[in-house]
């Protein structure tokens, strides 16, 4: 039986009834690979729709990164739109730039109609370390307002030092539309809210074979799904073989978080005043942000391949303490590494393997969001409105260049070359 990795997530888990391994041959509209956000946010939107839905999960719900992020609900994609209007023209940038905010509104709205229990805090800051990405977050807000978020606001550095005790940033970009929550029991409650909408979630059932057809069967050890549509959902827990077409184009990468002890609410309080959830504008980015239970909970660095680091403290205690050195000596409770899925343009893949069979993956590292709008654009899909799927499945889907072979070290490669960058403030 696979369990969840020893998060602080997984020891403040909401409790819930385990869901059962599939175990016979059943028979539904939707299957779904995953319960992950993309594959709970798809069962939820068509069994809301009146859609008999499956979902086959490997492990548990929530298990992969849905469960171990950074907690940030982060608006956008991992390309803003003034790179998407760049790189794809005006109209890919209108139709995407329409939906950049809406991964956040479909949490909050799961959150408030099932009731919930993650912890959600409103605001976000984005925050900078030199006058280069302060300009940078100046352009970003007016792209955002461009597409209607009026829920921006500059920070300079005397406003910013009074929302983060730290000396190291110049100013900030506060979004209100932003905010950060419990990941796991946002996942959790997912769950909850699809059985409660007539769907079956059976966890334990990796699914061994995808057989393509209409209608298409989903093979489990011990079971199997027959289903009218079939949505792939794994992101960077899919493995390489069930889909090999969808593995080439994208990687699997490791962030590292951990959490201190409870810090007390004083001294919590003191060093992010309005709670707000941070990240800065490096290439590689720290986070960090307060948990319900006042530890700082302190992400960053990329481990390109989703190879586990033998020592995360080593790679984040000196970040945290850069950040926050009136916090040396404090005691880490918790350290883990969660992956997510990177493609080379750092935009997500959604599109069709067969007529009826889909797939979404790829967030890059704005996955919480992204993967909630996904749902609503893959039950739009299969109720006959495939518009704005379609404005992300016409997106060009590169591969990584080298092959399997050399994607790591040359995007290790092109990684480290944007730090040095970061290092030098140019």
């Amino acid at each position: 039986m696979t369990e969840h990795t020893q998060s602080y997530y997984a020891a403040s888990a909401n409790a819930y009834t385990p869901f059962p391994p599939l175990e016979e041959p059943i028979s539904c509209d939707v299957c779904i690979i995953g319960a992950g956000y993309t594959g709970l946010s798809s069962a939820l939107h068509l069994a809301e729709n009146g859609y008999q839905v499956v979902v086959l999960e490997a492990a548990k719900v929530g298990f992969g990164a849905s469960g171990r992020n950074g907690g940030q609900v982060v608006n956008s994609y991992s390309r803003d739109v003034d790179v998407i209007e760049k790189s794809y023209g005006k109209d890919a940038a209108r139709m995407l730039g329409s939906m950049m905010f809406e991964g956040g509104d479909i949490i909050r709205e799961r959150i408030k109609r099932y009731g919930i229990a993650c912890d959600y805090q409103q605001g976000g800051l984005f925050v900078a370390l030199n006058a280069r990405q302060f300009a940078t977050l100046e352009e970003q807000k007016q792209n955002w307002e461009r597409y209607g978020n009026d829920q921006l606001e500059l920070l300079d550095a005397g406003q910013i030092r009074q929302e983060i005790d730290s000396d190291r940033y110049v100013g900030a970009l506060l979004d209100k539309r932003g905010g950060h929550l419990h990941p796991l029991n946002l996942a959790i409650g997912e769950a909850q809210a699809i059985v409660l909408n007539g769907g079956r979630i059976f966890e334990q059932s990796p699914v061994v074979e995808i057989q393509h057809g209409s209608p298409a069967v989903v093979k489990t050890a011990q079971g199997q799904v027959t289903a009218r549509y079939v949505i792939v959902a794994g992101n960077a827990y899919l493995g390489s073989k069930l889909e090999p077409s969808l593995s080439k184009r994208s990687m699997p990468c490791g962030t590292q978080v951990l959490t201190t002890e409870p810090l007390g609410a004083e001294l919590a309080a003191s060093l992010l005043a309005s709670n707000y959830c941070v990240e800065d504008c490096n290439y590689l980015l720290d986070y960090f942000r307060l948990t319900a239970d006042h530890r700082l909970l302190y992400g960053g660095g990329v481990v390109y391949g989703a190879r586990d680091p033998e020592d995360i403290d080593r790679l984040i205690v000196p970040k945290l303490l850069k950040t926050f050195p009136q916090l040396k000596g404090v005691k880490i409770d918790y350290r883990w590494t969660g992956n997510f899925l990177l493609t080379l343009s750092r935009m997500p893949q959604f599109g069709r393997l067969e007529n009826n069979i889909y797939y979404m993956q790829g967030d890059s590292g704005h996955g919480v969001t992204c993967t909630h709008l996904a749902g609503r654009l893959i039950s739009e899909v299969l109720r006959g409105d495939a518009e704005r799927f379609d404005a992300f499945a016409r997106l060009p889907h590169y591969p990584f260049p080298g092959g399997r072979n050399m994607r790591i070290p040359l995007t290790a490669m092109g990684a480290a070359y944007y730090s040095i960058r970061d290092r030098l403030g140019v």
